[in-house]
């Protein structure tokens, strides 16, 4: 991991990188047909760990997407004369079956062995994926991955030149690019609303004390739950500042995700993280600048606990924000390995920013006047360095109703990303300050918090104004780029990605575009009024 010290000039940009297992051969017994080797990215994964053989591990576990949300008797009967137990909680869609390695693997007919990583992790695997078993077909609609491991999205610190005009968008510029100003000469600065923001990585308050010291912005202290986090390597601070440029008088709060990535069970710790999240802070806004591995790695069974933590939080007026990536659409593409051309395995896109209740937020490089009156942006991509905005066609989840007027004829029956964007390219970032060292961010990894730090003030200025929070925010944006009473967005029609193009309209490197605030918030508090 490079660091900056503070006596490099140099902008900061945080980008997105998965982290992969990496090792040798996988030869999976042909004697076990299950439902058929895994291939692309899980191949991967295996193939590059070494098979320490049949796996002896006590909780092996599998989540099960359930047909309703009645009690799944059959599952319990079917588990109790295998030896394997049910975890399910009334009025869930969605279960899990655990147990011994080898009882499961008798239990679904396939192999499940035990594989240690280049990393030095050991986790088991299955290198087939099981299916519904025969008489559990009217309960259970869909399997997950039998998978004790999940590469995870870290952060790794990237420095080039500082020659951005007046080195980089001060808060007041952001505000002006995006105009949220108005909005905020009202006294609409986030007060008496929450950001939350799931993150790995810690933060020096020292940092955003003289951030806030520098730009005359209120001093912050942002609250910590939900265990330790790692040393500040400067994805959180950038963050926290970008969204406090936007809000300063929001609460910020930050919640650990480390406990997400200890053990197995991810996916079901992300649903347990999310919905205590919601408990302590109803209404709150979400920020997520991280990753769980690619969406071709898993299946949508194994989301489920998400996205049912997640459509119950937006029930009670959570907006959630994640970054699109910054692999440029290879979100699946895993290792250091960027001398091979990529391949259709290589396409894809973060599980969690596949889900269709995610806002999933692009990248753009952007130009503005000495003010940072917005002037055009065009999709971020770095080719030499193969980074910029992901962005593509979920390999899970169908497309929702509110996003079938966009793109008709192509990729038809896919959720689309992302959905929006705004400024990633550390070349035209914001300023913020890590390591007391005055820097640039960039990445998707702020496009997501600047949307979060809006969407707190566009929620402050609704509930004044007689209306709600938004809560679930995708559908109102698909129904406003059918027509609303003002432009809310700039559509971004210049450069593009690895794998597509930025179009008039939508498209999959930037979305609808960028917004334009103080018209999106209006056209949002009109919504509200008329019925659907």
């Amino acid at each position: 991991m490079a660091s900056v010290s503070a006596r490099q000039l140099g902008v900061l940009a945080l980008i997105a990188v998965g982290v992969w297992a990496l090792a040798a051969d996988l030869r999976p017994d042909p004697a076990r047909d299950g439902g058929g080797v895994i291939p692309g990215p899980y191949s991967y994964l295996l193939a590059s760990s070494t098979d320490l053989g049949p796996s002896r591990t006590a909780d092996v576990q599998v989540t099960l997407a359930l047909g309703g949300r009645d009690r799944p008797d059959a599952l319990f009967d079917w588990a109790g004369g295998r030896d394997l137990a049910v975890r399910w909680h009334a009025g869930q869609d969605w279960a899990v079956v655990e147990g011994r390695a080898q009882d499961v693997a008798d239990a679904f007919d396939v192999e499940v062995h035990d594989y240690r990583g280049r990393r030095g992790q050991v986790f088991y695997a299955s290198p087939q994926q099981p299916g519904v078993p025969d008489g559990l077909t009217g309960e259970v609609r869909d399997l997950g991955r039998i998978l004790g491991y999940l590469p995870h999205r870290t952060s790794h610190i990237w420095t080039v030149p500082l020659d951005v005009p007046d080195q980089g968008l001060t808060p007041e510029a952001l505000l002006n690019t995006y105009n949220i100003t108005p909005l905020a000469a009202a006294g609409y600065t986030g007060k008496g609303t929450t950001i939350v923001f799931f993150a790995f990585d810690g933060f020096d308050q020292a940092d955003l004390d003289t951030f806030a010291d520098t730009y005359r912005l209120p001093r912050f202290t942002p609250e910590v739950v939900g265990g330790e986090l790692d040393e500040p390597r400067g994805e959180t601070t950038m963050d926290l500042q970008v969204a406090h440029a936007v809000a300063p008088d929001a609460r910020k709060v930050v919640v650990s995700a480390q406990p997400t990535v200890t053990g197995d069970g991810a996916f079901e710790k992300i649903g347990q993280m999310f919905a205590e999240t919601d408990r302590r802070f109803p209404g709150a806004v979400w920020s997520l600048s991280i990753g769980w591995g690619c969406d071709k790695l898993i299946t949508a069974a194994d989301l489920a606990p998400v996205r049912a933590a997640l459509a119950a939080a937006q029930e009670r007026g959570t907006t959630a924000f994640n970054a699109s990536g910054d692999l440029a659409g290879l979100e699946c593409k895993g290792g250091d390995d960027w001398s091979s051309p990529p391949g259709e395995a290589d396409i894809g896109l973060d599980s969690i920013a596949s889900l269709p209740e995610m806002t999933d937020v692009g990248g753009t490089t952007l130009s503005t006047d000495a003010q940072g009156r917005w002037l055009s942006e065009q999709a971020w991509f770095d080719v030499p360095l193969t980074v910029g905005t992901g962005g593509g066609v979920s390999a899970l989840f169908d497309r929702p109703p509110w996003q079938r007027a966009v793109m008709t004829g192509q990729h038809s029956d896919r959720r689309l990303t992302p959905d929006v964007a705004a400024v990633a390219d550390p070349f035209t970032g914001v300023r913020i300050v890590f390591q007391q060292t005055p820097l640039v961010g960039g990445g998707t990894s702020q496009s997501a918090p600047i949307w979060a730090g809006m969407a707190a003030v566009m929620n402050q200025y609704l509930i004044a104004n007689g209306g709600r929070g938004i809560g679930a925010l995708n559908p109102l944006l698909y129904r406003m780029a059918r027509g609303a009473p003002l432009p809310a967005f700039r559509d971004v029609t210049l450069g593009g990605n690895s794998v597509a193009d930025a179009t008039p309209g939508y498209d999959l490197v930037t979305g609808l575009g960028t917004p334009d605030v103080d018209n999106l918030v209006r056209n949002l508090l009109v919504l509200q009024r008329v019925p659907s």
